[in-house]
């Protein structure tokens, strides 16, 4: 599945893709590269990877190509951060909170301070509705009247969020949360359901971890 981003709206059904509803969003995989591709790789990317691990027929030759040369990679010992495909499912958070799109916004303030997190995926009917942060419920609530606190989620205009698969390449989904100073994407698997999350902060700790080896060497 490709990196898509939903449109600000109101938590009503589900806002989802539209490889799992009808409603068209955007697909934001073909926005412009920040750097120059390294031809000097002969790694899988992330698009050949899950074009071979999907495809059929008269393509296993490419399938095992690109499963072979993922492997290889992998287990070759190669830092995370230095591989051309790195998937998000090697850094995504897999723990998520959630709350229900009637639950007002001082109910999902409270679960996030409840639980020492900054994420929560709104759900309407069981369905992915949404997906905020506390710096957006705080800006929010500074924005409106004293008692826009007690105000239901459904009410309000949600923001933006990007959706991933867990083989989406993790260095692509970070260009493109800051190409859309989003600090978070929703991560789903194949049918939909929430799969785990990935924010800024797994991509400080991978490169702090690299940087602390480094600096032990």
């Amino acid at each position: 599945m490709s990196i898509y981003v939903s449109e600000p709206a109101r938590p009503q059904g589900t806002r989802l893709p539209e490889v799992f509803r009808k409603r068209q969003v955007g697909d934001v995989t073909e926005l412009e590269e920040s750097g120059r591709i390294a031809t000097g790789h002969s790694e899988a990317t992330d698009s050949e990877f899950q074009q071979a691990v999907h495809s059929g027929g008269g393509r296993g030759s490419q399938k095992r190509r690109a499963l072979q040369e993922y492997g290889g990679a992998a287990a070759g010992g190669e830092n995370l951060e230095e591989r051309v495909y790195l998937p998000v499912s090697e850094i995504r958070s897999p723990t998520i909170y959630s709350v229900r799109a009637n639950s007002s916004v001082a109910d999902a303030l409270a679960t996030m301070e409840g639980n020492g997190i900054h994420h929560l995926v709104v759900l309407a009917d069981d369905n992915v509705a949404g997906l905020i942060d506390m710096r957006w419920l705080l800006s929010w609530i500074h924005d409106n009247t004293s008692e826009a606190i007690h105000k239901s989620l459904t009410n309000i205009e949600l923001p933006a969020f990007l959706t991933a698969s867990p083989e989406t390449d993790a260095h692509q989904l970070a260009r493109l949360m800051l190409a859309h100073r989003l600090n978070a994407a929703l991560v789903v698997d194949g049918a939909g359901n929430p799969e785990g999350i990935v924010t800024s902060t797994d991509y400080l700790k991978l490169y702090a971890s690299v940087s602390k080896q480094q600096g032990a060497v």
